[in-house]
């Protein structure tokens, strides 16, 4: 007789909004996955969130996350993937990235990621359409463009307008401060710069992609348009996002879909997993 695999065993790095709906929706039932443990830098705020769950889950150190789970779940930010994605390579376990803007350049997780027989999983975030970008770079694909568009709250406080010393209070109409490639971006606005991240990743290293980002002062969603022409034709995609009730900076669509790419790996373990990026670059 054959035995059933056990339930996923799911580690989540990082209590903020996304972390915390995912070890909800892991709280609740419905998904062949228990949460195993949790663990963050500000590990009394999620002693506190982890006591409020009926799983109870431990906080643990990163290297015991790491040791607990089958799957790891990092959902902090881009700072903490040197730290987090190593450990986990090297362990063979999987992950699951929400900070994407932190992969790039980093083809060496990746190509160790396959030595390991692991898998880096990358949701579609907050946006749509990446499986269009990802099929029409297997043919000329002439350009890429992404306009996002934020309210206020979602860029006060960013890297990119701390150092420019740029005052957002003042705008009075939608106007663009930031053009630049993916890699810029991410690096000027690494807290919300995952969207310009997964489209690099999607379209190729070789691709021609561009970023805009548009501060809005009547905005009250994070709004991304994407536009692609090439030998296939002409992409467009819009997506207004709702943003997290917890976190402006953090569009409720990319929570979800972490939720659905999580889900798709617990009921696929014993077959390919079919998520967009699972272990390519």
């Amino acid at each position: 007789m054959t035995q059933a695999p056990r339930a996923l065993n799911v580690g989540i790095f990082g209590a903020g909004a996304i972390g915390q709906t995912m070890a909800r929706a892991l709280d609740a039932g419905g998904m062949d996955a228990v949460l195993a443990a949790i663990s963050d830098q500000e590990r009394e705020k999620a002693e506190r969130f982890a006591a409020a769950l009926a799983c109870a889950p431990p906080v643990v150190s990163v290297a015991e996350l790491v040791a607990r789970a089958d799957l790891i779940v990092e959902a902090a930010a881009q700072a903490a993937l040197p730290e987090i994605v190593p450990l986990a390579l090297e362990a063979g376990k999987d992950l699951l990235v929400m900070s994407v803007g932190g992969l790039l350049g980093r083809e060496e997780w990746f190509d160790r990621a396959q030595q390991r027989g692991c898998r880096i999983h990358i949701p579609s975030g907050a946006i749509a359409g990446l499986d269009g970008i990802r099929a029409a770079g297997r043919g000329r694909l002439d350009s890429v463009t992404l306009t996002s568009r934020k309210p206020i709250a979602a860029l006060r406080g960013s890297k990119y307008v701390a150092e420019r010393g740029l005052d957002l209070e003042t705008l009075r109409e939608a106007t663009v401060i930031f053009e630049g490639r993916p890699e810029e971006a991410c690096r000027a606005f690494p807290a919300t710069s995952n969207v310009a991240a997964a489209l690099r990743l999607a379209a190729g290293a070789a691709a021609n992609v561009s970023v805009r980002i548009v501060a809005d002062p009547r905005g009250t969603e994070n709004v991304h348009e994407i536009e692609a022409r090439g030998e296939f034709g002409r992409l467009q995609v819009k997506v207004e996002n709702v943003p997290s009730a917890s976190n402006p900076r953090t569009s409720q669509l990319a929570a979800f879909s972490a939720l659905a790419t999580l889900a798709e790996i617990a009921a696929h373990r014993t077959r390919v997993v079919t998520s967009i990026f699972a272990g390519s670059k």
